[in-house]
């Protein structure tokens, strides 16, 4: 589910997962399957490490495939913070993500923030609504297919 509010810096994304908090933060944190539901990438669970997401590159929407990263904190198996940057010039985004998990009812809520969007940039507000429905709709789908290949 989705934040419904109007605030144009963050997209805010919550869902429950019938697994403990220990199976998905193996599967936010281990780089093989976080390829398999993110993207592909060179990550290591380690504050200070930078690292790369790559895709397609989208051309219309400035982007480039490439997402510089930084782990910015760690606290496992309850939260994971990294700067998300389009390494690509012409594209000067630059937001966070944070990945918190709670115990509960025997599995995990999962809250997704993606947030420092400039709500009066026309390029930060694009990919505000490309992310934001990436995150709610394909990206947690795919969490919950390999959290249920991995159980």
């Amino acid at each position: 589910m989705t934040d419904a509010t109007a605030d144009r810096t963050l997209v805010r994304v919550e869902d429950f997962l019938p697994q403990p908090p220990t199976a998905v933060w193996h599967a936010l944190t281990t780089p093989e399957l976080l390829a398999q539901w993110l993207m592909p990438n060179d990550f290591a669970p380690v504050v200070g490490r930078r690292f790369h997401f790559r895709t397609e590159p989208i051309p219309a929407a400035r982007f480039s495939g490439v997402i510089a990263c930084e782990v910015l904190e760690l606290r496992e198996p309850e939260l994971l913070v990294i700067s998300w940057a389009d390494e690509g010039e012409g594209n000067d985004m630059d937001t966070t993500v944070t990945f918190r998990l709670e115990a509960h009812d025997g599995g995990t809520r999962l809250t997704i923030v993606q947030a420092g969007y400039r709500p009066d940039h026309p390029g930060d507000q694009m990919a505000r609504t490309i992310m934001g429905g990436g995150w709610a709709g394909r990206i947690l789908g795919r969490l919950t297919e390999v959290l249920g290949g991995a159980g």
